[in-house]
């Protein structure tokens, strides 16, 4: 992922994000309408911010439970050595994991923690065994299987 450093944001900038980030597919001519910019002036805030890289991707959010991934799982996961070719080993191959939705590297006990979506308990059981347990310079895989999604946004606080 691309580091971006922080950007200065006006308020005309904050209010198109935040419509933005409730109807990416909107129009600029609504989102002009929404900000009070004419057509063109929005435009070209709208790539700046893009060029900028402070709006990154345009995406459809998708149910999970919907298209039959009812499960989040938490992964902690603990590697053999933190060298730097260790990490981008592990990286590399987790990314190619397509139930990881989510990985960070951590500070603490662990070296990662993954969020995966999953149909079930076999699912998991699955994935554990054959992929998670199998990434580059894996020690330890600890799982917590979430009961409930209480806060769930995709919108930044702007």
């Amino acid at each position: 992922m691309k580091t971006v450093s922080a950007v200065t944001l006006d308020d005309i900038d904050r209010r198109m994000l935040r419509a933005l980030q409730n109807d990416g597919r909107m129009t600029n001519a609504d989102l002009a309408r929404m900000v009070n910019l004419s057509e063109s002036a929005c435009l070209r805030r709208l790539r700046a911010l893009e060029a900028e890289g402070v709006i990154s991707r345009y995406a459809a959010v998708v149910n999970e439970r919907a298209v039959g991934l009812p499960i989040s799982v938490f992964v902690t996961v603990t590697l053999s050595s933190q060298a730097e070719s260790a990490l981008t080993a592990f990286e590399a191959a987790v990314a190619g994991v397509p139930e990881v939705v989510e990985c960070y590297l951590m500070t603490g006990a662990s070296d990662y923690l993954l969020r995966l979506v999953v149909r079930d308990v076999d699912d998991l059981e699955r994935i554990h065994a054959r992929e998670l347990t199998r990434l580059p310079g894996v020690t330890r895989v600890s799982s917590s299987v979430a009961m409930r999604t209480v806060v769930k946004r995709s919108a930044l606080p702007l």
